[in-house]
């Protein structure tokens, strides 16, 4: 079970792809939405299977794509390799550990349907803030704090539990708390907000 992996962030696993497909249609757009361009080096944090990786890799010079589990990270390279995107590359490993993870600092880090699990978030803000190049960005997408029961996907009540949702008032606390801050707060329908952050200063 992807939850007994050591390290792995509470209420993050991968859902099946039928209804993450139907929630998000257009990744691309949630990624547009939340700052992502041309020409930028992006790290696609607790990148899952790869949804999100892939319509970066189409948009970015290169993508760095990290989980901790193995087989969501195999998944991943399988769905860019069969797509063709050769400007990625996947690394196994503990977000915490995020600048001993790349080579070189990143222009925009992304993490989506992750943070709510973090056991210590100001922990891994101050890593993103060390891996971040100077005007570097990190875009938080999050579930809105509603009841479960109201995040309908395809008939069915969908996402984390209601008690591991955050506000973006508890989201930028964290973040603020680990050297960043807030830029822009943006929303993603029809469940989610992307709260996007630089170093502070």
């Amino acid at each position: 079970m992807t939850s007994a992996i050591p390290g792995f962030f509470q209420g993050t696993e991968m859902p099946n792809s039928g209804w993450w497909e139907a929630l998000w249609p257009d990744p691309a757009a949630v990624l547009s939405a939340t700052g992502i361009k041309p020409g930028m080096e992006v790290i696609d944090l607790c990148c899952g299977d790869g949804w999100f990786t892939l319509p970066i890799a189409r948009v970015v010079r290169h993508v760095v794509a990290i989980d901790i589990d193995a087989d969501l990270l195999e998944a991943a390279r399988r769905r860019l390799a069969e797509s063709g995107a050769t400007n990625c590359d996947f690394v196994a490993g503990d977000a915490y550990e995020l600048a001993s993870l790349v080579s070189r600092p990143a222009d925009f880090i992304f993490m989506a349907n992750a943070f709510h699990g973090v056991p210590d978030r100001p922990r891994l803000a101050r890593a993103v803030r060390a891996t971040l190049s100077p005007g570097g960005r990190f875009a938080i997408v999050n579930w809105h704090q509603r009841p479960r029961e109201t995040t309908i996907v395809q008939g069915e009540p969908r996402g984390p539990r209601t008690e591991l949702r955050l506000s973006p008032e508890q989201t930028i606390a964290a973040a603020e708390a680990g050297g960043l801050r807030l830029t822009e707060l943006v929303e993603v329908p029809p469940y989610h907000y992307g709260a996007v952050f630089a170093p502070a200063e």
